[in-house]
């Protein structure tokens, strides 16, 4: 397959207009790498370049060693999936997945063996004489992916493929696509803004943001050990709480004083946060890390009134507010408080995350490795 690199690779339109800037990203061979991000942060540009469709500005496209900033897309061996399928409607499954090996003057002995070599591994068999209206959204993204796998390209990418189908589909597909990465050994690479695809499916995680990249890693290593608020609260659903707290001096430690309640630091985050003594940071906690208590905790508890509750059946979801910061906690079922009641939780403090108020950085975890 392929180790692909972008060095510094930026995307400006019409002189002005700055699409990606300086992504600096390694895949390596057979990794299944995911860019993830709002709308509008650069993530299907940047795949866009990778294959060719547009134009690098500036930087270095590098696929097995070899620059490939000039090189025609026919050329790289690169097959792509896009979020509309993109299929021929007046030809059959089997002339779609067949088609681009045809023009191609593959022989058709060959041809024959590769689509339903490719039909069988997405179960298609039943379906190549079929023509695409004649199939589900699921199948005609199994379609579109088998068209992919046909070529044997040296490199798989994804652009929002799933972003048409409904929810059971989407796991489903999700479940397939894995599938499939296992048993190709490939290189993938694959764009979504749904973080549950990002977190289920790669191996490596690329976080973008404003035309940039915020984070690179292997998903459970973003989810624990984020750089800085944004990655924090993209990452993990429901997303992350953030409210504003007050470092204060409490004789030789600190306390973080959010105004209603007072929290006090783990010895390690006390290291860090002893230089932010008088100002204000960000404090984030994940709605799982917020502990219900049947009654007031002596330390760190925060009390609060209900105001939205979702029973979800493996779980119940409450709904809290601190001053006018709206909070989410992830409960056990049996939690059932009523709306107005007041009720009370304990972070787990060692779980929790600090924020500089300026620069969004994470304060308490330094060592975390900038490698873009």
């Amino acid at each position: 397959m392929a180790k692909i690199e972008l060095k510094g690779i930026t995307k400006i339109y019409d002189g002005n207009v700055l699409a990606v800037e300086r992504s600096n990203v390694t895949i390596e061979d057979r990794e299944f790498c995911v860019f993830v991000g709002p709308s509008g942060c650069g993530k299907s540009t940047t795949l866009r370049m990778i294959a060719g469709l547009e134009d690098i500005t500036g930087g270095q496209l590098l696929i097995d060693g070899e620059v490939m900033n000039d090189v025609p897309p026919r050329d790289r061996n690169i097959a792509m999936v896009f979020q509309d399928y993109a299929l021929y409607p007046h030809m059959t499954v089997y002339d779609n997945m067949a088609y681009g090996l045809k023009i191609r003057k593959i022989d058709k002995e060959e041809i024959d063996r590769r689509v339903r070599e490719a039909s069988k591994i997405l179960d298609l068999d039943t379906y190549l004489d079929r023509k695409p209206k004649a199939l589900s959204g699921g199948q005609r993204q199994r379609v579109a992916v088998g068209r992919a796998i046909v070529r044997s390209p040296k490199v798989f990418l994804f652009d929002e493929p799933l972003s048409n189908l409904d929810a059971k589909l989407r796991v489903q597909m999700r479940a397939e696509i894995s599938a499939l990465h296992s048993r190709l050994q490939a290189t993938m690479i694959y764009v979504t803004h749904d973080q549950i695809e990002a977190m289920t499916m790669g191996t490596k995680i690329v976080v973008m943001s404003e035309k940039r990249i915020q984070q690179i890693g292997a998903p459970l290593y973003l989810y624990n050990h984020p750089i800085n608020k944004f990655v924090a609260g993209f990452i993990g659903t429901p997303p992350m709480n953030f409210f504003k707290v007050k470092i204060e001096a409490n004789g030789d430690k600190v306390v973080a004083n959010e105004g209603t309640f007072k929290l006090v630091p783990t010895e390690n985050q006390q290291k860090h946060l002893k230089a932010y003594v008088g100002k204000e940071v960000w404090f984030g906690i994940r709605p799982e890390d917020l502990i219900y208590q049947d009654a007031p905790a002596a330390e760190n508890n925060i009390s609060v009134k209900v105001t939205n509750k979702e029973p979800l059946g493996a779980e119940t979801h409450v709904f809290v507010q601190i001053q006018n910061t709206k909070v989410v906690a992830k409960c056990h079922p049996s939690v059932n408080p009523k709306l107005g009641d007041t009720v009370n939780f304990v972070p787990r403090i060692d779980k929790c995350k600090f924020f500089d108020f300026d620069t969004e950085i994470n304060i308490c975890e330094p060592e975390i490795e900038k490698t873009w």
